[in-house]
C-alpha cells in the first residue's frame, strides 16, 4: 500500500510516496521537525519504525538526516544569540562599574528621608551613586559575616554601640570604658564637624533637619564609612588626609598602628595624638582599621531624639545597642557655667549678683533641654518592639559611685566581655587624689566629684533648675532640695535608687 505524505521542503511541502508501515499519531509541525516524522495529509504525524527506516530509499534517509541537522543548528543558533546578549550585558555592567569608581561616595542611602541642603551640595543621589551605596552596603554586610565566621575562636557577632548624652554629663569619662577595649573601634564626637557645617549654613537648620543629618552620618560611621566626614571637615581633606579631625587623640584606634603614620614636618596638627606623634589622619587607613576591629563604638552629645534612631536599630547590617547617659540637671548647669563660661554669662551674673531678673528665654532653653532628654528616656523605658533589648539608661552618679560595677553592666548589655585593660584603666582613673587636668579631664576621684557641685551652686539657681526640669528629675530619681541647708548637706542624698527596669 502506498500512502501520500508531505515532505517539509525549504520553501514548500512536496508530495512523496512511501511504503506501508509507518505509525501515525496526533501532533504539531514543530514536533515533526525535531524527529524522524512527517506530516500526513490530515495533519497526523507519522513515525517510521527502525526497520522501515533502513528500507527507505537513499533520498528519504538524506531527508531525515537534513531535518535532524536543522534542529541541531537551530539549538546552536539560540545558544549563539544568548552569548551575544550576555556579552552586551557584561559590557554594560563594566561601564557602570567604571563610572561608579569615578563617582564620589554616596552621602545618604535610599531610606525614605530627605537629605539636608548640606548633603545635597557635597554629593549627589544620582542612580549610579545609589548603586555605589548599595554595593558598599553589601560589602559591609559580607564583612560583618566574615568577622563572625573568622578570627581566633568565636569573637561573636559584630556589635555597634552608641553612647548618647548631652554636654557635661560625664560622657567623655564613660566613653573611655569602650575606648580602652582593644577590640573596639571608638570614635569621639565625630558629629562635631557635622554640627559646625549644618549650623553655619545660610539660615541654619531646623532641629528635625539636623537630627536627620546626624542620623544618616551616624549610620555611615557605624558601617565604617569614614569618608562621609570629608564632606564636613574644614578645611576639606586632600587625598583623604586631614590634620583637623576633632579630638583625634581621644580615640585610641586613630592613634595606633597602622593609622598612626610617620609625622610630617611643617604640618600644623590642630588635634594630635596624646602619647605619640602621628602624621595627618589618613581616612582610608582609619576606615580599614574600623573594618578590622571586631566592634564599633561611638560617643556623641549631639543626638537627643531617640525616635530618629529607629532606622539604625532596624538596619540588618547593624547590631546597635544604645546607652543613654543622664546626669542631675543641677550638676550639669553648674559644670557648664565653668566649662562654657562665655555662653552662660547671664546665668553667672544672675547667680552672683541677682540685680537683673533671669531672662525667660534662658529658662525656656533649659526646660527644653530637660524635656528632650526625658522624652527620649520615656520612649526607651516603654520598650517598643523595635527598641526592646537595645536600650539602656545610665545615671552618671551611679557610674561615679561604682564605676567598675556599671562598666560590667554596660558591657553585659552590649554583649561584650569586660577586658583586664578596661578594668585597669578604671582603677587608675577613678582614684585620682585631685583634679589636676582641668574640666575636660577623664582622670578624677569619681566617688567624690559627682556631688561637688552641691557646695558651689547658689540655692536660688538650684530652685530654677528644679522648677524647669522637675518631670525629668522625677523620672531619673533626682530628689529636690527644699532649702540651702539641705542642698549642702552631704548626709542627705539627692539620689533615689536606680530602677532595674532601666535596662530594657
Amino acid at each position: 500500500m502506498v500512502t501520500r505524505i508531505l515532505q517539509a521542503g525549504p520553501t514548500q511541502y512536496q508530495p512523496l510516496h512511501l511504503l506501508q508501515g509507518f505509525v501515525c499519531r496526533a501532533g504539531k509541525v514543530e514536533d515533526a521537525l525535531a524527529q524522524d516524522t512527517f506530516l500526513v495529509e490530515g495533519r497526523d504525524l507519522c513515525v517510521f519504525p527502525m526497520e522501515i527506516r533502513r528500507a527507505l530509499p537513499q533520498d528519504i534517509r538524506e531527508l531525515l538526516h537534513f531535518l535532524k541537522m536543522r534542529s541541531k543548528y537551530a539549538v546552536l543558533l539560540v545558544f549563539v544569540v544568548s552569548l551575544v546578549i550576555i556579552e552586551k550585558e557584561n559590557n554594560f555592567i563594566s561601564r557602570v562599574s567604571d563610572k561608579l569608581k569615578q563617582s564620589p561616595q554616596a552621602l545618604a542611602e535610599a531610606n525614605g528621608t530627605e537629605v539636608s541642603p548640606a548633603l545635597a551640595e557635597n554629593g549627589s543621589l544620582a542612580s549610579l551613586q545609589e548603586l555605589d551605596a548599595a554595593f558598599s552596603q553589601l560589602r559591609s554586610h559580607l564583612h560583618n559575616i566574615t568577622l563572625q565566621l573568622a578570627g581566633n575562636g568565636d569573637p561573636g557577632p559584630r556589635r555597634h554601640i552608641l553612647l548618647m548624652a548631652t554636654t557635661r554629663t560625664g560622657s567623655s569619662f564613660v566613653g573611655e570604658f569602650f575606648n580602652q577595649q582593644g577590640h573596639i573601634f571608638y570614635l569621639f564626637e565625630p558629629l562635631w564637624h557635622v554640627e559646625k557645617t549644618v549650623t553655619f549654613l545660610p539660615g541654619g537648620a531646623s532641629a528635625v533637619g539636623s537630627a536627620l543629618v546626624y542620623r544618616d552620618v551616624l549610620k555611615q560611621l557605624l558601617l565604617c564609612d569614614l569618608y562621609i566626614l570629608e564632606n564636613f571637615i574644614s578645611p576639606a581633606p586632600e587625598g583623604h588626609l586631614t590634620p583637623f579631625l576633632f579630638r583625634r587623640g581621644s580615640s585610641r584606634s586613630l592613634c595606633e598602628d597602622p593609622v598612626c603614620t610617620p609625622s610630617a614636618k611643617k604640618v600644623f596638627e590642630k588635634y594630635y595624638c596624646k602619647n605619640r606623634r602621628c602624621g595627618p589622619l589618613n581616612i582610608t587607613l582609619a576606615a580599614e582599621a574600623c573594618r578590622c576591629k571586631q566592634h564599633v563604638a561611638l560617643k556623641t552629645v549631639r543626638v537627643r531624639q531617640l525616635e530618629f534612631l529607629q532606622p539604625l536599630v532596624e538596619d540588618p547590617r547593624l547590631d546597635l545597642r544604645i546607652i543613654q547617659l543622664v546626669r542631675d540637671p543641677r550638676a550639669v548647669l553648674a559644670s557648664r557655667m565653668v566649662a562654657f563660661s562665655g555662653k552662660y554669662e547671664t546665668w553667672k551674673k544672675w547667680a552672683s549678683e541677682g540685680e537683673a531678673p533671669l531672662q525667660e528665654e534662658e529658662v525656656q532653653r533649659l526646660r527644653g533641654n530637660c524635656e528632650s532628654i526625658r522624652v527620649s528616656a520615656e520612649l526607651g523605658l516603654r520598650r517598643p518592639g523595635w527598641l526592646r533589648g537595645r536600650y539602656m539608661l545610665v545615671r552618671y552618679e551611679d557610674v561615679a559611685r561604682a564605676p567598675l560595677q556599671k562598666a560590667e553592666e554596660m558591657y553585659r548589655f552590649a554583649g561584650l566581655p569586660l577586658t583586664p585593660q578596661v578594668e585597669e584603666w578604671i582603677s587608675k582613673n577613678t582614684q585620682a587624689p585631685r583634679d589636676g587636668n582641668g574640666v575636660y579631664s577623664t582622670c578624677k576621684n569619681s566617688s567624690e566629684q559627682f556631688e561637688k557641685w552641691r557646695f558651689s551652686v547658689p540655692f536660688k539657681l538650684a530652685q530654677v533648675v528644679q522648677d524647669a526640669c522637675a518631670p525629668a528629675m522625677q523620672l531619673f530619681g533626682y530628689k529636690l532640695a527644699s532649702s540651702p541647708t539641705e542642698l549642702a548637706n552631704r548626709s542627705f542624698s539627692l539620689l533615689e535608687e536606680a530602677q532595674p527596669s532601666w535596662v530594657t
